[in-house]
């Protein structure tokens, strides 16, 4: 059954109208065509400026870049699921490029960019953790740490760790039984050095009869 397109008025086949779940025949009011004029009368009314096209004709496997005005390979392209090519419009060093100005315009810097998609704070919030620890890691104690730790079920921040042990804690899994259990390890195999005659020691561990490993 054709569908009438309230925009030109023409009866269309029901193919050459978008899908639209939200309605009830599941199809978009306009057809594609209308949808594209309106689409486009929109983005110029709201300041938005026309898609640039390349000048030449772009191979299978290619795509032409709007930045750099060069035709790259698809690989080029940073992939992504929100367009139906399946690559983004820009090729991968003006993607790059596009998203540290755009960075630097709305935060400041790739920093507060980063910390506030991460982990929903800023560099005010970040030092302010960083100065009730005392300027240096919640767990070692090192000076000048620079990783925020925060729990990954729940994303709350905890605190800021150095590199090391902001990475053992993941390696770790931020489990306690299993941080328990490493220092029991720990504790269990640590080497002794036992006098066994005058003068004459021997390496041992109360939980192993083998040599200790060698240190290095």
């Amino acid at each position: 059954m054709d569908k009438t397109c309230p925009q030109c008025q023409r009866s269309l086949p029901r193919t050459e109208f978008h899908r639209n779940r939200r309605r009830v025949d599941g199809l978009a009011y306009y057809c594609k065509a209308c949808a594209t004029t309106r689409s486009e009368a929109s983005r110029r009314k709201r300041g938005v400026a026309p898609a640039r096209r390349s000048a030449v004709p772009v191979g299978q496997g290619l795509k032409w870049c709007p930045d750099c005005e060069r035709i790259k390979s698809l690989d080029d392209f940073p992939s992504t699921s929100r367009k139906a090519s399946g690559r983004h419009s820009y090729c991968k060093p003006c993607h790059n490029a596009r998203g540290k100005e755009t960075a630097q315009r709305l935060y400041g810097g790739t920093r507060e960019y980063h910390l506030r998609r991460r982990y929903g704070i800023g560099q005010a919030e970040f030092d302010e953790l960083l100065a009730e620890q005392g300027g240096v890691c919640g767990v070692c104690g090192d000076p000048d740490p620079e990783h925020v730790d925060h729990d990954h079920a729940t994303g709350w921040v905890r605190g800021i760790l150095c590199f090391n042990c902001n990475g053992g804690l993941g390696q770790f899994r931020d489990s306690p039984t299993r941080l328990a259990r490493a220092i029991t390890y720990l504790r269990g195999t640590t080497w002794q050095r036992v006098l066994i005659h005058p003068g004459v020691y021997q390496m041992c561990s109360p939980t192993r009869g083998r040599p200790p490993s060698r240190r290095f």
